[in-house]
């Protein structure tokens, strides 16, 4: 069975081909961020939207948008079993080979920026060390706690953090 699953995996080269379309990125993050099953008119206004800055965006953005979603995009993911896309109900989905590609997607949650999870856990560590050199130099407030408190805080924080990444990834 681990071998099949293996088999069916995406190469690298592939996933890299797909996500390197911005439109193909987008469709994914915002069938990720949603309930799954959206329709291609959805998905169009969310890329239509980000790529000319305007909500709700023009018209002919929207159906620039929508026909290379349905001609081009969602068709050649659809291919690969990252999504499934029903060209009668105009239905998109996630499919099984979309774990392949979460991988390369993984970020911080957005908030009006966004990060990889990786430059997350560095700026936690590097504020945690921030935090106990300023200790160390008897810097007022953060002096006034102890060292062991400091470094339960931050590991909790990257506790919690790898938790949350663990669990969002298996809803996946």
């Amino acid at each position: 069975m681990g071998d099949e699953v293996e088999a069916n995996r995406l190469e690298e080269t592939v996933i890299f081909e797909i996500l390197s379309s911005e439109r193909r990125r987008l469709a994914i993050q915002f069938l990720r961020d949603s309930d799954n099953g959206m329709e291609v008119n959805d998905i169009a206004e969310y890329i239509a939207e980000h790529e000319t800055g305007e909500s709700p965006p023009p018209k002919d953005a929207r159906k620039t948008v929508y026909v290379s979603l349905h001609q081009t995009h969602l068709p050649k993911m659809d291919d690969l079993n990252i999504v499934s896309y029903d060209t009668d109900t105009k239905e998109v989905s996630l499919d099984n080979s979309f774990r392949d590609v979460a991988v390369y997607l993984e970020v911080v949650p957005r908030s009006g920026w966004q990060i990889s999870w990786s430059e997350y856990y560095l700026a936690v560590s590097f504020i945690g060390l921030a935090t106990l050199f300023a200790h160390m130099t008897g810097a007022p407030v953060i002096s006034a706690v102890g060292a062991e408190y400091w470094a339960i805080i931050y590991l909790v924080i990257i506790g919690l953090s790898a938790l949350y990444q663990t669990v969002v990834r298996r809803t996946i």
